[in-house]
């Protein structure tokens, strides 16, 4: 239901798509080799085409086809407020060098952990004069 509503919000019908059933191949033995389970859909109006054998039905790759469509032709529409553009931008922040502030600001806060690790060793274990 999600899918439908996310094509219909992209102007993407069914009349649009071209399907086609390929045999499949690869890992999965006799059963996959045998069965048109593989799914290829063109998009007419984009030319963009998609195939995928994700699973060993055919249902299921119906439906994964069709959102790589929706995230496809989304890409092309948003530019850079599209989901996997932000998704990318924010693994290329997350990437990105820190300032020598920042670097400085990290190293500092790990020594005073460090220096409160030291001065609660001592607390705890007290040395006196008899215990060695």
């Amino acid at each position: 239901m999600a899918l439908l509503a996310r094509m219909a919000a992209l102007d993407i019908t069914e009349e649009e798509i071209v399907e086609k059933f390929i045999l499949g191949s690869g890992k999965g033995g006799q059963k996959v080799n045998k069965t048109a389970s593989c799914v290829y859909i063109k998009h007419i109006p984009t030319g963009i085409e998609i195939k995928s054998q994700k699973s060993r039905g055919r249902e299921l790759n119906r439906f994964y086809v069709r959102r790589l469509l929706c995230d496809k032709i989304e890409e092309i529409k948003l530019g850079k407020a599209s989901r996997k553009q932000q998704e990318i931008e924010k693994i290329r922040r997350q990437k990105r060098k820190r300032s020598k502030r920042a670097k400085e600001k990290v190293l500092a806060d790990k020594s005073k952990k460090s220096d409160k690790k030291v001065t609660r060793k001592m607390l705890v274990f007290p040395l006196r004069d008899g215990d060695i």
